[in-house]
């Protein structure tokens, strides 16, 4: 077949925090209550920037309440988010704080272990899931999967091998991969992505490489418009 062209070179770690924050904001938008406002979020890195950020885009966020293990840098996380969101973005001193009354819960971490008690989330809650991409690590416990209403995947195929967040839930019994959605047959009206107001919805993110080369396509038209970045000599 004929050669592939070079069009660019991005930045892919950047490109794979705005991928996986992109997905969650359309997961959100067509997830989460139309009044949700107020967010908890676990996790200070880099995926949780863009995670906030998306969800921050789609709704009209009141108050943010964030942990994560280092209090300097949960301190500063939130002082610069407030900022970057253009909303009120507040440390809290433990896990549970984080996710319990929350209208969306956001996990963006590298924990290994379910990060807090699913039986403090609220009724109605909207969670988005984006740490754990590895069958061995879990940032939420069966209970937590046990009450969701609609539980909606970036891809089932690749959360069938990547996701350990319903490894638990399945043995036990509570969860079989047929009640997962694809969030593509969401977005085309052919499932829902909440029936109800006091729905639990649970969207759980891999990340996929298709949505990388969406990402960079979108990117590179955008700079052409703008006329950013550098033209290389090749």
């Amino acid at each position: 077949g004929k050669t592939g062209q070079l069009l660019a070179i991005i930045e892919a770690n950047y490109l794979g925090q705005l991928r996986t924050g992109a997905a969650s904001g359309v997961a959100t938008e067509v997830m989460a209550r139309p009044d949700a406002k107020i967010v908890g979020l676990l996790g200070t890195g880099l995926q949780a920037r863009t995670q906030l950020k998306a969800v921050c885009t789609v709704r009209r966020i009141e108050r943010v309440e964030v942990y994560g293990r280092d209090p300097e840098r949960r301190e500063r996380f939130a002082a610069e988010m407030s900022e970057y969101c253009g909303t009120q973005v507040v440390p809290v001193h433990a896990p549970d704080e984080a996710a319990d009354e929350k209208d969306i819960v956001i996990c963006a971490t590298t924990s290994r272990v379910p990060l807090f008690d699913g039986r403090g989330i609220d009724e109605g809650t909207h969670l988005n899931v984006v740490g754990s991409n590895w069958p061995s690590k879990a940032e939420i416990d069966q209970t937590t999967v046990r009450r969701a209403d609609v539980i909606v995947c970036d891809s089932i195929e690749a959360c069938q091998k990547e996701a350990g967040d319903f490894n638990a839930a399945i043995e036990e019994g509570a969860f079989e991969w047929s009640k997962a959605r694809e969030l593509s047959a969401v977005l085309t009206g052919n499932e829902t992505g909440r029936a109800t107001p006091e729905d639990i919805t649970l969207f759980k993110s891999v990340g996929l490489a298709v949505a990388d080369v969406a990402m960079a396509a979108r990117i590179l038209q955008r700079d052409r418009e703008e006329e950013l970045g550098i033209e290389l000599p090749f």
